[in-house]
């Protein structure tokens, strides 16, 4: 091993690397918190390698095994080229994952060493089938899991169970892996760590590497002279700004990565920077995202690695870890919804020490104009804590049938799935999911795989096919609980620079239909939501106001869309649909007010329904700022008189089954969160209310109404009654009420 890093140039491990490789000879959970390029590979490598040499001694050349989990199949190809690098053949190392051949996948069973997956894969593909992997589970030595900050909300919370699922498999085969976890960008590592595996952990942070330099820009896009919702002013988008910086930087011969928050927005930044360009630079520029085929992907992450392409833009999948090594600017459209995502994306650029620049391109978006008036707020801040929780029943109790239908559960495996199992066994009993024998012993009790029951990214059922109508050519997937406002009849659809128009939505047969089309706008969906509290947990006075956190039930469905017109945002017109409602039962924070205090704030009742829906949006805007979430991942609802509070109430909900912790992250941290809304709202420089501060992107109600002045008199008068921003987050006697919708 120390010969093969000579090789590659790495005289002498630095000392956060050595630090690592230390704790891991131990046998201690170790999580490598450093920053980006600084070398965290190696000192997880070093030890697994190592150790799978000596492996290769043993009379069937497998004596050690070791397990890589990666969030993102171009993270694990990536790594697999690195420890290509670093070992000789006799370590066989190999990709096991969705888009390995069938062929493939016994020889991987049976003779790899070193295997690199995914959580979803792991869960599917090895634990259910953990019989036929036995020879690899018996001598399991490390168990890998990189970029581990990416495990948050429920799908980190599944991973969490998942982790528990193996520790208990390798139990029945007689191994005790050490776990190794890496992440650039993640508070508190060791406790992350330990809630992903169960175990304790020891965190190695202090960063030894060199860095080069790094500009790191703040870029406003200006107003145009287009109208938006309601005669709102309209900046220039962020994708549109990006093309144009990455189309200068690639005429320079500048390696650029541009990073954006959508699929639809990585294929027309692409497109526009290409045609900006001409031939022959706009061969040399490109599109990457989920959805693409495997032949696609690996074709794309070729052409990067080798230098080929100059500038690609990308969803966040080239985010994690990929060593893109060359790269020199980093351009993000938009703020990725944390700052820990902020600090990853930056750091793909300057991984060779080089210098190196990074600019954020504001979104016409609350957060975004915040963070581009309020730098400090990025660059004096630490990056967040990790949100999971894998007690959550509605995260626990589907691992629980399958880890039933693995091996039976008996009590010794109460401890290890955690508090929440006891009390929820009996539950599944009764659903007729889980039977008890008479040696304690709890069986899976249906005949189709527990596994198959379980959605680890929370993506709402099985992915829509998008199919081309007349060839039946498969362009690619979309997940289920997007397909609604993505693939709905009539949206447009991109991919690969081509333009569709979907024919029909099958949602019998998760099919998408689509013909080539070039229309001259893109569709936005519009949609309506109902909420009803299920449960308060707790209620806490601020002053007359009230600030609760509880269960709740939304409905939403999608009812129509917009046609906006590409080059200006104007709206040609709206057309209905008729989609069934989507029922989602869920964790939330809200706040209600008395009419009292909206006769101190001034607020008619004329005015009340725009001043509750205008602080929703921005609330909603700003949560990404205090939870490590993204805009994506919560909803809001705000009612004049809600029926179960009896009062005006905001509501803002995680937007996953059971909750991610977003909404009580929110709760905990009300009083800041609610403040930088007032000051979002309030400084902008917009009359009646703009996207820069309370209108929505996804609003299913057309931004109507909103009232942005009265909006900032409603927080005022709920922020009176408040703790300090710096205060304690739940002043005042706190109350528990049930109540049912």
């Amino acid at each position: 091993m120390i010969a093969a890093a000579h090789a590659v140039s790495v005289e002498q491990p630095w000392a956060h690397q050595a630090e690592a490789m230390e704790l891991a000879k131990t046998g201690q959970t170790v999580v490598i918190a450093t920053g980006t390029a600084s070398g965290k590979s190696l000192g997880y490598l070093a030890p697994v390698l190592s150790d799978l040499l000596d492996g290769t001694e043993a009379r069937n050349g497998r004596g050690a095994t070791a397990l890589y989990l990666a969030p993102t199949k171009a993270l694990a190809a990536d790594q697999r080229r690195r420890a290509a690098e670093l070992a000789p053949p006799r370590v066989r190392s190999a990709l096991y994952d969705g888009d390995t051949p069938t062929e493939e996948r016994e020889w991987v069973r049976q003779y790899a060493s070193y295997v690199l997956t995914n959580p979803d894969m792991l869960h599917r593909g090895i634990l259910p089938a953990h019989a036929r992997w036995a020879s690899f589970l018996k001598v399991l030595r490390y168990v890998v899991i990189d970029e581990c900050h990416s495990y948050r909300g429920v799908f980190g919370s599944h991973v969490a169970q998942v982790l528990r699922r193996l520790r208990r498999i390798c139990a029945r085969y007689g191994s005790s892996p050490t776990f190794l976890l890496a992440s650039a960008t993640t508070a508190d590592p060791a406790v992350t760590a330990r809630r992903l595996t169960g175990l304790p952990a020891v965190a190695v942070t202090e960063d030894a590497s060199p860095r080069g330099p790094m500009v790191f820009g703040l870029w406003e896009p200006p107003l145009t002279e287009n109208v938006g919702e309601h005669g709102a002013p309209v900046r220039r988008t962020a994708t549109a700004e990006a093309a144009h910086l990455l189309t200068d930087l690639v005429e320079r011969q500048t390696r650029t990565v541009v990073f954006v928050r959508s699929r639809r927005a990585a294929e027309l930044v692409a497109l526009q920077a290409q045609d900006q360009l001409g031939r022959p630079l706009a061969d040399r520029v490109a599109a990457y995202r989920g959805g693409y085929l495997a032949d696609e992907r690996r074709a794309l992450e070729r052409e990067l690695h080798s230098g080929r392409l100059l500038g690609l833009a990308s969803t966040s999948a080239l985010e994690l870890g990929v060593d893109v090594s060359g790269l020199d600017a980093v351009l993000m459209a938009g703020y990725p919804g944390t700052r820990a995502s902020l600090w990853q994306q930056a750091g793909r650029a300057g991984r060779e020490a080089q210098g190196a620049l990074a600019v954020l391109i504001a979104r016409d978006d609350p957060l975004d104009t915040y963070l581009v008036h309020h730098p400090e707020a990025l660059f004096a801040a630490p990056v967040e804590a990790t949100v999971l929780d894998p007690d959550n029943p509605h995260v626990l109790a589907p691992h629980l049938c399958a880890a039933a239908a693995e091996l039976p559960l008996t009590d010794a495996d109460l401890e290890l799935f955690g508090p929440s199992t006891a009390p929820l066994l009996p539950v599944l009993e009764r659903r007729g999911l889980l039977r008890r024998r008479g040696d304690g012993s709890w069986y899976w009790t249906r005949r189709e795989r527990a596994a198959d029951a379980v959605d680890l990214r929370g993506s709402g059922g099985s992915p829509v096919q998008i199919v081309e109508a007349d060839t039946g050519r498969l362009l690619g997937t979309v997940d289920a609980a997007a397909s609604h406002t993505t693939v709905h009849t009539g949206a447009v659809h991109l991919h690969q620079g081509r333009t569709y128009l979907v024919r029909e939505l099958d949602l019998d047969n998760s099919v998408a239909l689509v013909e080539p089309a070039n229309p001259p706008y893109s569709t936005a969906a519009r949609d309506i939501t109902s909420i009803s509290v299920l449960d308060t947990d707790t209620t806490v006075h601020w002053g007359e106001g009230r600030l609760c956190f509880g269960s709740v039930e939304v409905v939403n469905q999608v009812v129509g869309y917009l046609r906006k017109r590409i080059s200006t945002g104007e709206i040609m017109g709206e057309t209905k649909l008729d989609l069934p409602p989507r029922t989602l039962r869920t964790r939330a924070v809200w706040w209600s007010v008395t009419e009292d205090q909206l006769l101190d704030a001034e607020i008619p009742l004329d005015q009340l329904p725009g001043a509750a829906h205008a602080a929703e949006h921005a609330s909603i805007g700003l949560l990404p700022l205090f939870a490590t979430c993204d805009r994506w991942d919560i909803g809001g609802v705000s009612v004049p008189l809600h029926p179960d509070t009896g009062l005006p109430t905001v509501f803002v909900y995680d937007g996953h089954p059971g909750g991610a912790g977003f909404a009580e992250r929110g709760f905990r941290r009300a009083a800041q969160w609610l403040t930088a809304t007032r000051e979002a709202i309030a400084a902008c420089e917009c009359e009646r209310g703009c996207p820069s501060c309370v209108q929505s992107p996804k609003c299913g109600n057309g931004n109507d109404p909103l009232d942005k002045a009265a909006a900032v008199r409603l927080l005022d008068v709920l922020l009176a009654g408040a703790p300090r921003p710096d205060g304690p987050p739940s002043p005042g006697p706190v109350e528990g009420e049930a109540k049912e919708s």
